[in-house]
Protein backbone atom coordinates (compact mmCIF):
# COMPACT_ATOMS: atom_id res chain seq x y z
CA UNK A 1 0.00 0.00 0.00
CA UNK A 2 1.34 3.42 -0.93
CA UNK A 3 1.59 6.21 1.59
CA UNK A 4 0.39 9.74 1.00
CA UNK A 5 3.11 12.02 -0.33
CA UNK A 6 1.83 15.14 1.43
CA UNK A 7 1.03 16.03 5.00
CA UNK A 8 -1.53 18.35 6.50
CA UNK A 9 0.12 21.52 7.73
CA UNK A 10 -0.94 22.85 11.13
CA UNK A 11 -0.13 26.16 12.71
CA UNK A 12 2.15 26.16 15.74
CA UNK A 13 2.29 28.53 18.67
CA UNK A 14 5.96 29.25 18.06
CA UNK A 15 5.44 30.46 14.48
CA UNK A 16 4.01 33.87 15.29
CA UNK A 17 4.16 35.51 11.87
CA UNK A 18 0.96 37.49 12.16
CA UNK A 19 -0.02 39.93 9.50
CA UNK A 20 -1.41 43.34 10.37
CA UNK A 21 -4.51 44.32 8.41
CA UNK A 22 -6.13 47.75 8.13
CA UNK A 23 -9.87 47.99 7.46
CA UNK A 24 -11.78 51.18 6.78
CA UNK A 25 -15.31 50.91 8.22
CA UNK A 26 -16.70 54.02 6.54
CA UNK A 27 -20.19 53.35 5.06
CA UNK A 28 -20.02 49.61 5.87
CA UNK A 29 -22.87 47.56 7.32
CA UNK A 30 -22.16 46.48 10.91
CA UNK A 31 -23.01 42.77 10.74
CA UNK A 32 -21.36 42.06 7.41
CA UNK A 33 -18.18 43.85 8.40
CA UNK A 34 -17.98 42.17 11.82
CA UNK A 35 -18.42 38.67 10.38
CA UNK A 36 -15.42 39.27 8.11
CA UNK A 37 -13.41 40.64 11.03
CA UNK A 38 -14.25 37.56 13.09
CA UNK A 39 -12.95 35.31 10.28
CA UNK A 40 -9.71 37.29 10.12
CA UNK A 41 -9.23 37.17 13.90
CA UNK A 42 -9.74 33.40 14.01
CA UNK A 43 -7.43 32.81 11.05
CA UNK A 44 -9.98 31.14 8.79
CA UNK A 45 -8.59 33.03 5.81
CA UNK A 46 -5.28 31.14 6.18
CA UNK A 47 -4.67 27.85 4.38
CA UNK A 48 -3.27 26.37 7.60
CA UNK A 49 -6.18 27.28 9.91
CA UNK A 50 -6.04 25.37 13.17
CA UNK A 51 -9.07 25.72 15.47
CA UNK A 52 -7.24 25.29 18.79
CA UNK A 53 -4.38 27.73 18.08
CA UNK A 54 -4.53 31.50 17.73
CA UNK A 55 -3.24 31.88 14.17
CA UNK A 56 -5.36 34.86 13.11
CA UNK A 57 -4.33 38.31 11.97
CA UNK A 58 -4.15 41.51 13.97
CA UNK A 59 -6.86 43.82 12.69
CA UNK A 60 -6.84 47.63 12.88
CA UNK A 61 -10.26 49.14 12.20
CA UNK A 62 -10.58 52.86 11.48
CA UNK A 63 -13.61 55.15 11.02
CA UNK A 64 -15.80 53.20 13.45
CA UNK A 65 -17.93 56.32 13.92
CA UNK A 66 -19.16 56.02 10.30
CA UNK A 67 -20.50 52.45 10.56
CA UNK A 68 -24.10 51.90 9.42
CA UNK A 69 -26.94 49.71 10.63
CA UNK A 70 -29.72 48.55 8.33
CA UNK A 71 -33.31 49.82 8.50
CA UNK A 72 -34.22 51.48 11.81
CA UNK A 73 -31.86 49.50 14.07
CA UNK A 74 -30.16 52.70 15.24
CA UNK A 75 -33.31 53.57 17.18
CA UNK A 76 -34.63 50.07 18.00
CA UNK A 77 -31.53 47.99 18.79
CA UNK A 78 -31.00 47.96 22.55
CA UNK A 79 -27.77 47.21 24.42
CA UNK A 80 -28.37 46.00 27.97
CA UNK A 81 -25.84 45.95 30.80
CA UNK A 82 -26.06 45.51 34.55
CA UNK A 83 -24.21 47.43 37.23
CA UNK A 84 -24.27 44.54 39.69
CA UNK A 85 -26.56 46.28 42.15
CA UNK A 86 -30.27 45.53 42.65
CA UNK A 87 -32.27 47.39 40.02
CA UNK A 88 -29.07 48.19 38.16
CA UNK A 89 -30.12 47.18 34.66
CA UNK A 90 -29.24 49.89 32.14
CA UNK A 91 -30.47 50.10 28.55
CA UNK A 92 -29.06 52.18 25.71
CA UNK A 93 -30.09 52.27 22.07
CA UNK A 94 -27.49 51.86 19.33
CA UNK A 95 -27.82 55.57 18.58
CA UNK A 96 -26.89 56.49 22.16
CA UNK A 97 -23.96 54.05 22.22
CA UNK A 98 -22.73 55.39 18.87
CA UNK A 99 -22.53 58.91 20.30
CA UNK A 100 -20.79 57.76 23.49
CA UNK A 101 -18.31 55.21 22.07
CA UNK A 102 -18.76 53.62 18.62
CA UNK A 103 -15.95 51.15 19.37
CA UNK A 104 -18.21 49.29 21.80
CA UNK A 105 -20.80 48.48 19.12
CA UNK A 106 -18.21 46.83 16.89
CA UNK A 107 -16.41 44.96 19.66
CA UNK A 108 -19.75 43.70 21.01
CA UNK A 109 -20.77 42.42 17.56
CA UNK A 110 -17.42 40.73 16.88
CA UNK A 111 -17.39 39.16 20.35
CA UNK A 112 -20.78 37.60 19.63
CA UNK A 113 -19.44 36.06 16.41
CA UNK A 114 -16.46 34.38 18.07
CA UNK A 115 -16.74 31.09 19.98
CA UNK A 116 -17.31 31.40 23.72
CA UNK A 117 -14.00 30.19 25.16
CA UNK A 118 -10.60 31.41 26.41
CA UNK A 119 -9.06 31.36 22.94
CA UNK A 120 -11.72 33.68 21.55
CA UNK A 121 -11.20 36.14 24.40
CA UNK A 122 -7.51 36.11 23.54
CA UNK A 123 -8.25 36.60 19.82
CA UNK A 124 -10.51 39.57 20.55
CA UNK A 125 -7.47 41.37 21.98
CA UNK A 126 -6.01 41.35 18.44
CA UNK A 127 -8.70 43.81 17.32
CA UNK A 128 -7.83 47.51 17.54
CA UNK A 129 -10.75 49.86 16.91
CA UNK A 130 -10.40 53.60 16.30
CA UNK A 131 -13.36 55.92 15.83
CA UNK A 132 -11.56 58.26 13.43
CA UNK A 133 -9.09 58.03 10.52
CA UNK A 134 -5.98 58.33 12.72
CA UNK A 135 -4.53 55.35 14.58
CA UNK A 136 -1.40 54.62 16.57
CA UNK A 137 -0.43 51.37 14.79
CA UNK A 138 1.45 52.95 11.88
CA UNK A 139 4.75 51.43 13.02
CA UNK A 140 3.39 47.94 12.28
CA UNK A 141 2.68 48.88 8.63
CA UNK A 142 -0.80 47.33 8.39
CA UNK A 143 -1.83 46.18 4.95
CA UNK A 144 -5.07 47.84 3.81
CA UNK A 145 -7.70 45.39 2.62
CA UNK A 146 -11.13 45.91 1.08
CA UNK A 147 -14.17 44.15 2.50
Amino acid sequence: MQSVSYKTRYAEKSSDSREWLLIDAEHKILGRLCSEIAKLLRGKHQPYYTPHIDCGAKVVLINARHIQLTKDKMKKKVYIRHTGYPGGQRKMTAEQVMVKSPEKIISHAVKGMLPKNKLARHQLKNLYIFSEETHNKKAQNPKKIQI
